[in-house]
């Protein structure tokens, strides 16, 4: 990493390994959105904030490889949520740290993970996590490694609900109603139309 890096210890996972219901059960990161498959948005929103990205997929898993970052499926093919999605990427992950974000919120903020860095080392958190200013958004956190035997533990007792895992550690609650279209998703075709007028005022083509 050289003095212009900027770039944090962190493993930044994107979860992708959802059944997309709404979507007519289409692989949601690999749709196309302002011309571009949904995950190359985040991809490129955070490739430049973390020293390393993984994509957690369960299936189309050699299109996911061609974005050029290692693909991680969970333990369980039974599409258990974003919390097997994160153990996955923990396992992957050398750094200390790891953040998960989804593959389907294309409007991620250049400062996304120094900002929940911060308030981790600020408030002597184990996971911290964006609050829009009317909910948390769990989807986003960020968690210490060491917390990896925590988590499968509740995984394997039948632990699904982000909340309840929560309850065990320490949580900073990181404001981010400044940025409330940061976690901005996109559920179905409406949606899409929606968030690429977005890109398309806010000048973003990555």
């Amino acid at each position: 990493m050289d003095a212009q890096d900027t770039r944090l210890p962190i493993t930044a996972v994107i979860l992708a390994g959802g059944r997309a219901t709404r979507m007519g059960g289409q692989d949601k990161g690999l749709v196309q959105l302002a011309g571009r498959p949904m995950i190359a948005h985040v991809l490129a929103a955070l490739a430049p904030q973390v020293e390393w990205l993984v994509v957690n997929a369960n299936r189309n898993l050699d299109r996911y490889a061609g974005f050029g970052w290692p693909v991680v499926r969970d333990d369980d093919t039974g599409f258990l949520g974003p919390l097997a999605g994160l153990a996955a990427g923990m396992r992957a992950a050398s750094t200390a740290l790891v953040m998960t974000a989804p593959c389907d919120c294309p409007m991620l903020p250049p400062d996304l993970a120094p900002r929940l860095r911060d308030a981790l080392e600020r408030e002597d958190a184990e996971i911290a996590v964006p609050h829009d200013g009317e909910r948390l958004q769990p989807v986003f956190m960020l968690v210490k490694r060491e917390l990896r035997d925590s988590l499968e533990t509740y995984l394997s007792s039948g632990g699904r609900k982000i909340d309840r895992w929560f309850e065990h550690h320490r949580l900073a609650e990181v404001d981010f109603s400044d940025r409330p279209d940061t976690f901005v998703n996109v559920n179905d075709p409406d949606e899409r139309r929606a968030v690429e007028a977005q890109l398309a005022a806010a000048g973003i083509t990555r």
